[in-house]
């Protein structure tokens, strides 16, 4: 019996079980809504424009992010999540869906599932969810720099199958999963990949950390295997410290295996309610080129959160430095180095 064959019943058989119980019903709706305006000082004139990560591949124009909109209902021990999102960020962040595969309305899903707790310390979910590995989130409220690390950028998206959530202890929890290919809501490959999260905090939950795993075969002859860790610190109630660090392995069909890394830490300061700070420095290795860009990247980015109610806008100033001319100048001819200004508007509710 197949992990998927066996997820459906167990939640089949514990919903029977509970049927008859009468549960309070809640319902959440919220959602946001984010726009920017993008500068690159080379002023690169083909596409990307210098930007060699998600959803910021623009120049000189003023741009929608995504709209979004998510339904959480929860009857008793059981929940559902509907996450739907519109615009350019939810279609690169769906790219194998939409018109890559015949489902225009897959690529509007950001996130589609159902969950059961059979205990309050055993919980199965089944769907598509936002990937546990990394430290950014597609949602832009959910980030403090707007524009996307290479981390993010080359890491898993999101992932379509079944998981169970584990209580281990009062501060550490076990995810284990079985799902489709990285970034697949739907496919015709036999092929799964295994994901696991071990999350553990302190008592006083000023250090947080995250052991993160997916691995797999995603065609035949070719595999891919990824362990990354993600540390929260919290230092005072206006400082905290935020570290990613990340390796995947890729073995190619007939070819050797060869692996990415990168690591990066995000300074967080927050003098006021309405004002905040974050710096983040990546540093992001492909010299094997395994993914394509053949080169190491240094990225800086210091990002303003100007609060104001719901509304959050954020002035970003960002410099990559690659060790090699792999952007681009205004005259076609290329450069290690580029400076990008950025202005992004981010309203949730």
């Amino acid at each position: 019996m197949s992990f998927s064959l066996l997820g459906v019943l167990c939640l089949a058989g514990t919903y029977a079980q509970d049927s008859t119980k009468e549960a309070p019903k809640a319902t959440t709706i919220s959602g946001s809504v984010d726009v920017y305006y993008r500068y690159n000082f080379n002023d690169p004139k083909t596409a990307p424009y210098n930007s060699g990560t998600s959803f910021t591949k623009s120049q000189n124009s003023f741009e929608l992010g995504m709209a979004t909109l998510r339904v959480d209902h929860s009857f008793g021990k059981a929940s559902v999540t509907a996450d739907l999102g519109f615009g350019r960020r939810a279609e690169e962040f769906s790219y194998n869906d939409g018109a890559a595969n015949g489902f225009i309305s897959l690529a509007n899903v950001k996130q589609l599932f159902v969950s059961y707790a059979v205990s309050d310390k055993f919980k199965l979910t089944m769907g598509k969810w936002g990937t546990h590995v990394g430290y950014e989130l597609v949602d832009a409220p959910l980030n403090r720099n707007y524009s996307m690390s290479y981390m993010f950028t080359n890491g898993p998206f999101f992932h379509t199958g079944l998981k169970a959530d584990i209580s281990l202890t009062k501060k550490t929890t076990l995810m284990v999963g079985v799902a489709n290919p990285t970034d697949y809501s739907t496919t015709t490959s036999s092929s799964k990949f295994v994901i696991a999260q071990l999350a553990t905090a302190t008592s006083n939950d000023k250090l947080k950390a995250y052991l993160n795993y997916q691995g797999g075969k995603y065609a035949v002859g070719s595999s891919l295997n990824q362990v990354d860790l993600v540390v929260i610190g919290t230092v005072t109630d206006k400082f905290s410290i935020g570290y990613n660090g990340t390796v995947q392995s890729r073995k190619p069909a007939g070819g050797s295996s060869a692996s990415w890394w990168a690591s990066a830490l995000y300074f967080n300061v927050d003098p006021t309610s309405k004002f905040g700070l974050t710096l983040r420095g990546e540093y992001f290795d492909d010299k094997k080129n395994v993914l394509g860009y053949n080169t190491k990247i240094f990225a800086t980015t210091l990002s303003a959160q100007i609060k104001v109610d719901k509304l959050t806008i954020i002035p970003e100033f960002r410099y990559d430095s690659a060790s090699d001319e792999i952007f681009s100048k205004n005259d076609g001819t290329g450069t290690k180095g580029t400076p990008t200004v950025l202005l992004a508007a981010v309203y949730s509710f």
